[in-house]
């Protein structure tokens, strides 16, 4: 990271710094061997996401999936950012016991795309029993018809942070002080996509890279649907005067903290996402909202209580944590998107009932 500071000329906007953080080659957060997703304290891992807490997530998901793959006649499924391979496996488990798997014929390929090498390997070995359908791929095709997934990929998207002070606008990035990593903020005429009322100082984030990546794969996709779920909120509650000193967050042994700039590379950092964004951003690429939700909402109208009574008490009990307004039910959203031309269409699985969509 000194290098990194020292040939830009003693500064990095900090979307630079998050990227190198998380992604370097060796010794970024993702490079590492060690192991990230987990249950708890004491198991050596970071912090858990929802296919891991139970399988019920992934078992209710599939039902969705197995209705817009009929609805659209897609027979691929591809999932960037797959963790150890848990949603992957569960997933198409349950699609094999709803009658549309790959022991079916119904999935014929299961796409992988992962910048982590280490998890690559981790994600092999939890595919094992599906190792005919599932791969991975380098690059995207230039033509997709898939449903595509992504759970908690667009949170580890480096952002650029904007920080107002004194009534003037500053983007804040990372520069050297000694042998000490510190804050270095510049004058900028980048802004929040919304004006934040008052003159009160502000940190707050942009997500560039979040919007291209929806732009680049609605691109592509020519048949299909995007599920993506994450922590977040729309525009309007995002750039919330009150939200006055940004969402980044770091995560080191279940625990979090808002500190960056320590530890690097040892740590993983997230930033909330702005649905808003992502929506307008799809819209721009020719993709447009199926459904916008709660995960909790979503879960439930796509039937998690009929998934429910045939998983064990503690995948039960772990299960509510998916869906309660205190653990991930709220916190986490979910949005879906198809092509504009059959969006209409598309099966409302998971947004018959609370769809939010008016909120975007």
């Amino acid at each position: 990271m000194r290098a990194l500071i020292a040939e830009a000329g003693g500064w990095v906007p900090f979307d630079v710094f998050m990227h190198h953080a998380l992604y370097a080659p060796n010794w970024g957060y993702y490079a590492t061997p060690r192991r990230l997703i987990g249950l708890g304290f004491g198991d050596g891992s970071d912090f858990v996401t929802a296919p891991e807490l139970s399988p019920v997530f992934a078992q209710t998901l599939a039902r969705a999936v197995a209705a817009w793959m009929a609805h659209t006649g897609v027979d691929e499924i591809w999932e960037f950012g797959a963790g150890r391979g848990v949603l992957a496996r569960d997933v198409l488990k349950a699609l094999d016991a709803l009658g549309c798997g790959p022991r079916q014929g119904r999935v014929r390929r299961y796409v992988i795309v992962e910048v982590s090498g280490a998890l690559r390997g981790v994600q092999s070995d939890t595919l094992s029993e599906y190792s005919s359908v599932v791969e991975w791929a380098e690059a995207w095709p230039e033509h997709l018809r898939a449903v595509v997934l992504g759970n908690e990929v667009l949170d580890a998207m480096p952002v650029q942070l904007l920080c107002r002070s004194a009534g003037q606008w500053f983007e804040r990035g990372v520069s050297m002080q000694g042998d000490a990593l510190v804050w270095v903020d510049r004058p900028t005429e980048l802004r929040p996509p919304t004006p934040i009322p008052g003159e009160h100082d502000y940190l707050t984030e942009i997500h560039p890279q979040a919007h291209a990546w929806v732009q680049d794969l609605g691109r592509r996709l020519t048949h299909g649907v995007v599920a993506l779920f994450d922590y977040g909120f729309p525009e309007a509650e995002y750039y919330h005067p009150q939200r006055s000193g940004g969402t980044v967050m770091c995560h080191q042994g279940h625990l979090s903290d808002p500190h960056p700039l320590e530890a690097v590379g040892e740590k993983d950092i997230t930033a909330h996402v702005d649905f808003t964004g992502i929506a307008l951003a799809a819209q721009d690429a020719g993709l447009a909202v199926v459904g916008y939700t709660s995960q909790g909402s979503f879960l439930l109208d796509a039937g998690l209580v009929d998934v429910l009574p045939q998983a064990s008490a503690a995948q039960q009990a772990a299960a509510l944590k998916l869906i309660h307004e205190h653990e991930m039910g709220e916190l986490f959203k979910v949005i879906v998107l198809a092509p504009e031309a059959s969006a209409a269409d598309v099966p409302a699985m998971g947004f018959v009932r609370g769809d939010r969509t008016h909120t975007l």
